[in-house]
């Protein structure tokens, strides 16, 4: 996982994520029954590596450049609470708020997936590619969601495709590519504050976000996928050092 540069691997995560996004809004266009199937076991997947990497590896990582690293996290999963407790007031309606999946939190959202992948590879590419696999797994669930809000707003299908994709599947990339010359530029200290922030905002994303919404509609191994994304951070951990 080393041949690699930096900018390279933010690249291939980022523009990674819009394609799967962009494959679930297709999937839930074209194939509903089954994009709906499949959600659950992205997301449970996703949680389970979103939970366990910043517990395990991006916070510890970012303490020992920061010790102030933990109160940054804790601003970043109370800026995340809030966030969703603002996009909840503003649609009224749970369907909409579910997940920042108004139009405005769904920018929003994955503006900060794109900065979470510059961030987190700019530390190192263990933590960068494990991040980075529970963000791009989830896109799936993200991408079939977004559509489905837009067209029960009201959307025809076709533009509803067309708006899933500006707001959460393109602007991952953009957040990315915006973030990574001003990152790249931090000293170690404030990198780890930035880190830190990050944890807090990918621990939101897995306990608030995807693994209540997963209990709500549980499925018949949910509970396996939600631990093999624990395993495979675990197994990434242990081959990438």
């Amino acid at each position: 996982m080393k041949e690699f540069s930096t900018f390279t691997w933010i690249s291939i995560f980022a523009i990674g994520a819009m394609l799967v996004n962009s494959f679930g809004i297709w999937a839930i266009y074209r194939k509903r029954e089954w994009a709906n199937k499949t959600k659950e076991y992205s997301m449970c997947f996703a949680a389970g590596i979103l939970i366990s990497s910043p517990l395990i590896i991006s916070l510890p990582h970012a303490l020992q450049k920061n010790p102030h690293a933990g109160f940054v996290a804790l601003a970043g999963f109370i800026f995340m609470y809030f966030s969703n407790k603002i996009i909840k007031h503003k649609t009224k309606q749970k369907e909409l708020a579910f997940g920042i999946t108004a139009i405005e939190g769904i920018a929003i959202h994955s503006l900060m997936d794109g900065i979470s992948y510059t961030v987190t590879f700019s530390m190192g590419t263990v933590i960068g590619v494990l991040t980075g696999v529970g963000l791009v797994i989830h896109e799936f669930a993200e991408g079939v969601i977004t559509f489905s809000v837009l067209l029960k707003g009201g959307v025809s299908e076709k533009k509803a495709g067309i708006y899933a994709f500006l707001v959460a599947a393109l602007t991952t990339p953009i957040g990315a590519f915006i973030a990574y010359p001003l990152v790249r530029n931090l000293s170690d200290d404030i990198l780890g504050l930035a880190l830190g922030f990050v944890s807090g905002v990918l621990i939101y994303v897995s306990a608030s976000h995807l693994l209540p919404e997963t209990s709500e509609h549980e499925k018949k191994h949910s509970t396996v996928a939600f631990l093999a994304g624990i395993a495979f951070t675990l197994i990434v951990m242990l081959t990438g050092h």
